[in-house]
This record gives C-alpha cells, sequence and structure tokens, in this order.
C-alpha cells in the first residue's frame, strides 16, 4: 500500500536521555497502525511529534507527501484523544463536539448537522446535554473520538485512550471503535501499552523497546513470527530456549541442543549450520499434555515427560507449569470439550508433552528480557 504517514530517521532525547533513536516508518492511508511497548520505550513522544506537540532532534515527518516537521499543531491535519479525554467540563456532549467547527468559523447549519451526525455515530445523541461529569468513563471517550473526528482530520492520534477504563468496558470500546473507523476510513495511529488492544485493532503493529522498533507487521506475523526474544516475550507469552545446532538434515527439520534440556527436533526455515547458536521461541497453547504418551508415527515430534509444578484454572483455559530436568516449561491447555468429563491434571502429576516442530520458532536475535515481562511463576 501506498505510504500516507512517513516518520523518517526520527530521534528525540530529552536532556541526556534518548528516548527514541533513528525511528523510521510509514503508515497506510486508512490503517490502523499501532506503536506498541512498555513504558518509556519512546511511542508516545513520535505520536507527540506527529501531533507538533513536540520537535525531533532529528528527521523529519510526512502527511500526504507533505513535510509537517516544522508546521504547528493547528497547521496539520492530526487530531488527538488523550488518555483523559481533555473535554471542556462547562460544555455540553454537543457543544464539546461542536467546539472544532465553531473555531474553525464553520456555519451554523453545517456545525449543527455534523455535530447532529457525529452524535449519532458515536451513539451519544440522547446524551446531548449531559456534561462530562455526568457521563460513565466510556461516554467520555466515544465525546472526545467525535470531538477530535468532525473535523475530518487526514489522522487521528490515539494516545492510551482505553488506560482509564476497566477490563469489560476497554473491550467494548475496542469493538466501538474498530466500527467508528470502518465507517469513517481515517487513519488511526494508536498508542498502546496494552498487547491485547493492539493485536486487536491493529492492521499493524510496530513493536518498540527503549527507542527503537524491534519490529513492525500485522498481528499475525508479530505473534507467530517474532523476530527477537523483546518481543516474543512482550505479545504474550513464550518459552524460551538457547542452544546450538546439532544436526541438519536434507529437509528444513533438524535438532538443537539446548544447555539445560534435551535435544530438540526445530523446523530450521533459516537453514541454519551444525554448531550455530540459536534461540527457540515456543507459544505454551502449541505445547500439548497429557497424562499420557501421545501416539504418534511422526518420529521428529517433541516428546518429554515431565512433573506438574503449578495449575491455574482461567475457566475457558487451564495454564500449567511443568518441570523437566532444570527447566520449566508454561503451557495452556483450552477448554474445548466439556472439563468435568475429563480427569483432571493436578500438582505434582507425571504428564507427558509433546509438539511440532513448525510450531516453534527460531528468533534472528536475543537480547536479555525483563523478568517483568514473562509469566512464569517463580
Amino acid at each position: 500500500m501506498p505510504k500516507f504517514l512517513t516518520f523518517e530517521n526520527i530521534s528525540k532525547s530529552f536532556g541526556k536521555q534518548q528516548v527514541v533513536n533513528d525511528v523510521s516508518f510509514s503508515v497506510a492511508k486508512g490503517e490502523v497502525f499501532s506503536l506498541l511497548g512498555p513504558s518509556g520505550c519512546g511511542k508516545t513522544t513520535l505520536l507527540r511529534i506527529c501531533a507538533g506537540l513536540e520537535e525531533p532532534d532529528t528527521g523529519k515527518v510526512f502527511l500526504d507527501g507533505k513535510d509537517i516537521t516544522n508546521l504547528s499543531p493547528n497547521e496539520r491535519q492530526v487530531n488527538t484523544v488523550f488518555q483523559n479525554y481533555a473535554l471542556f467540563p462547562h460544555m455540553t456532549v454537543r457543544d464539546n463536539i461542536a467546539f472544532g467547527p465553531k473555531i474553525a468559523g464553520w456555519n451554523r447549519k453545517k456545525i449543527i448537522s455534523e455535530a447532529n451526525s457525529f452524535m449519532d455515530l458515536t451513539q451519544m445523541t440522547e446524551h446531548k446535554n449531559k456534561y462530562p461529569h455526568q457521563l460513565s468513563g466510556g461516554q467520555r471517550q466515544r465525546v472526545a473520538i467525535a470531538r477530535a473526528l468532525i473535523n475530518r482530520p487526514l489522522v487521528l492520534l490515539l494516545d492510551e485512550p482505553l488506560a482509564a477504563l476497566d477490563l469489560k468496558l476497554r473491550q467494548r470500546m475496542l469493538v466501538e471503535l474498530d466500527t467508528i473507523h470502518d465507517q469513517i476510513g481515517t487513519t488511526f495511529l494508536f498508542v498502546t501499552h496494552d498487547q491485547g488492544e493492539a493485536m486487536s485493532i491493529s492492521d499493524k503493529i510496530a513493536v518498540m523497546n527503549k527507542g527503537i522498533i524491534e519490529q513492525i507487521g500485522s498481528p499475525p506475523q508479530i505473534y507467530e513470527s517474532p523476530n527477537t526474544s523483546f518481543v516474543a516475550a512482550f505479545i504474550g507469552d513464550t518459552n524460551f530456549f538457547e542452544g546450538t545446532v546439532s544436526e541438519v538434515t536434507n529437509s528444513e527439520i533438524s535438532r538443537i541442543q539446548p544447555s539445560d534440556f534435551s535435544e530438540i527436533t526445530v523446523y530450521n526455515d533459516k537453514h541454519l549450520s551444525i554448531g550455530t547458536q540459536v534461540y527457540l521461541s515456543i507459544r505454551p497453547e502449541k505445547i500439548n499434555i497429557s497424562k499420557t504418551l501421545p501416539l504418534t508415527d511422526k518420529s521428529y515430534i517433541n516428546t518429554f515427560k515431565g512433573i506438574v509444578d503449578d495449575v491455574i484454572y482461567l475457566g475457558s483455559m487451564t495454564k500449567f507449569w511443568v518441570k523437566t530436568q532444570d527447566y520449566k516449561l508454561s503451557i495452556i491447555k483450552q477448554h474445548s470439550s466439556f472439563l468435568l468429563d475429563e480427569e483432571p491434571i493436578r500438582w505434582n502429576d507425571e504428564v507427558w508433552i509433546s509438539w511440532n516442530p513448525e510450531h516453534g520458532y527460531l528468533l534472528d536475535h536475543y537480547a536479555e528480557i525483563d523478568e517483568n515481562l514473562l509469566t512464569l511463576p517463580s
């Protein structure tokens, strides 16, 4: 897709701390593009640079082919929805939404028509005469979105817009945001630290860490094919193995020898040679767990015996931590059948675990992982 919003070699420091380091990426027109990462990774700084609220030390920002780097915020065709919504407390819903067009000097008839249209779009018509303090968090967010969209910006910037809402409301508002985007078609640049939000709403995700972008891709690409250990750990849960390639066959099925685990069969799509140091990521839901030895005629299936070290029942699934040798694996078992018809796997049970080599993924790069990103119990 053609480039619409482009960040070109953006760097930004505050004092001696560099928060954005030579970042470049492009957003296609009409796309929902998310900047995802932990606090302090630089994602909000990039959004503020796009809005004209911060100036980059180096680099440029282009919108629809125009260099907007040095334009004032009001000269850019972008609007921002902030985490705290920033509504005017003394104005009604209708007046908050109509504020931008009034300042822009639209005629009264057009202001009324457009305000009514966006109140309908955000399901706020019946609340049009209420003030912000009379609204729920979700309703205030809808007003903020309508107020930002009524001026028909080329890009809508959303800075952690769901952070103040509880879980169920966040999930509902994600659906509503997606619906609004489908109806309006405006390009969204969405900043969040919540992996679930980014995965749910985005066409593309840029995963940021310490001022750089570790990977850009669609949600399935980011989750199934992480480039780095940081991406694998930040997007969901995973198990890491470090080892060396011990055997290479004529096919893409090879074997690696971890330092603290038995030999593992892997899908060697990167065609690594014997002796190469490798890092393997395997998602918990890709691993099967059972009390009996799994029956298979495929010799390359990874099969190991272990002891259940911890169990957490979560309704739709159960999380297990299984100790095998000196390694503890995280495993998720989805409840696709009626659980009470099965003999449950309990703490300290002896179990078999197995996975297909194609369900693991060899990483391009490994770095030390912040232990707060991992969910293994101590």
